[in-house]
C-alpha cells in the first residue's frame, strides 16, 4: 500500500470515528449504549473477523510466520513487564497504574482494521496471532495493577484467558486452516458478513471514548512522555527484535505496526471499575490515538 493509500486509509477510519463521536455527544448513543457496541464488538465482530482470516489455504510459510509474530510479541511483552518494573516510578500510585497498564496493552479495535486496510486478511490472522500474549497479559497481570494479588481469583483469571471469544476463534481458525474441512455455505456467509461489521464498530466505538473527554485537558507532559514512548520508542524496540528474529514483508509490518498502536480502551474501563486514575486513562487513550495518526502512517512507510 502506497503512502497516499495509507493516509486515505486513515482518513476514512478517522471520519467513521468522528461519527462515533458525534453519536455520542447528540445521545444517540449513551454510557449502556457504548457498553452494549463493545460488549457486541469483542464478543461477537472481532471473533467472527479473526475466524474468517484463518480460512485460506494452508502453508506452512504462513504457519511459519506466524510463529515468529507469536514469539515477538511475548518478547515485547516480556520487555514491557521489566520496563514497568521501573520506568513510572516517579508518578504517584494511581497514575503509575494506569501508566504500566497501558504500556501492555495496544489498541486491538485500532490494529484490527489498520493491519485488514494495509495487508488485507493476511494481515488480521497475523494481528490475532500478534495479540495472543497480550490477551493473556490483560486478564492476568493487567489486572494484579489494579488489585491485589490477594484478592486475585487466578482460576478466574485463568478461565478467562482460554475461554475469551477472541482466543477460541483463533483456536477454531487454525483447526480449520490445518484441516481444511470446508464450512456450509450458510455458515461462512454468516462469519463473512458479520466480520465486514469490524472496520466500521471498532472505528464507532473508538469515536465515542474520545467524545468522553475534553480535548483541551488532553495535552500534558504526562500523555505527551507517555505518547512518545507508546508510539515511538515501543515500535522502535519492537523493529528491531523482528529483524533480529528473521521476520519481513507482511510479518514484519504486522509486527511493528500493532506494537505502535494507540492505548487500549479497556485502560479506561480497568482504571474506572478498580478506582484508579481513569480520567488519565482517557486522556493516555485520547492522546496518543490522536497522535498515532501521523506515527502510524511513518512506521508503515519504514516497514515497507
Amino acid at each position: 500500500m502506497g503512502l497516499l493509500d495509507l493516509f486515505s486509509l486513515q482518513g476514512t477510519l478517522f471520519a467513521i470515528m468522528l461519527v462515533g463521536t458525534l453519536l455520542k455527544k447528540i445521545g444517540l448513543i449513551d454510557k449502556n449504549g457504548k457498553r452494549c457496541l463493545i460488549d457486541l464488538c469483542i464478543n461477537v465482530v472481532i471473533p467472527c473477523n479473526i475466524f474468517r482470516s484463518f480460512l485460506i489455504e494452508f502453508n506452512w510459510s504462513i504457519l511459519q510466520s506466524g510463529a515468529l509474530i507469536l514469539v515477538l510479541s511475548i518478547i515485547i511483552q516480556i520487555i514491557c513487564l521489566n520496563l514497568n518494573r521501573f520506568l513510572f516510578n516517579g508518578y504517584p500510585e494511581e497514575r503509575k497504574k494506569v501508566m504500566k497498564y497501558c504500556t501492555i496493552v495496544p489498541n486491538s479495535f485500532f490494529g484490527n482494521p489498520i493491519s485488514e486496510g494495509i495487508y488485507g486478511q493476511i494481515g488480521v490472522l497475523y494481528a490475532s496471532i500478534f495479540l495472543i500474549p497480550m490477551r493473556i497479559v490483560i486478564y492476568s497481570v493487567g489486572v494484579a495493577y489494579f488489585i491485589s494479588d490477594s484478592k486475585m481469583d487466578k482460576r478466574m483469571i485463568l478461565k478467562n484467558v482460554l475461554t475469551h471469544p477472541c482466543l477460541v476463534s483463533i483456536y477454531l481458525g487454525v483447526f480449520f486452516m490445518v484441516t481444511q474441512i470446508k464450512l456450509p455455505t450458510v455458515i461462512s456467509n454468516t462469519v463473512y458478513y458479520i466480520a465486514n461489521c469490524n472496520t466500521a464498530l471498532s472505528m464507532l466505538i473508538v469515536g465515542t471514548i474520545l467524545a468522553d473527554i475534553k480535548l483541551s485537558t488532553v495535552l500534558n507532559k504526562d500523555t505527551m512522555a507517555f505518547s512518545v514512548f507508546r508510539l515511538i520508542l515501543l515500535p522502535a524496540v519492537a523493529l528491531g527484535v523482528a529483524l533480529a528474529l528473521g521476520l519481513r514483508g507482511v510479518s514484519l509490518g504486522v509486527g511493528v505496526l500493532m506494537t505502535a498502536m494507540p492505548t487500549g480502551a479497556t485502560a479506561a474501563m480497568f482504571a474506572e471499575r478498580y478506582n484508579s486514575d481513569f480520567i488519565f486513562a482517557t486522556r493516555c487513550i485520547v492522546m496518543t490515538t490522536l497522535a498515532s495518526m501521523l506515527t502510524l502512517p511513518i512506521w508503515s512507510y519504514l516497514v515497507g
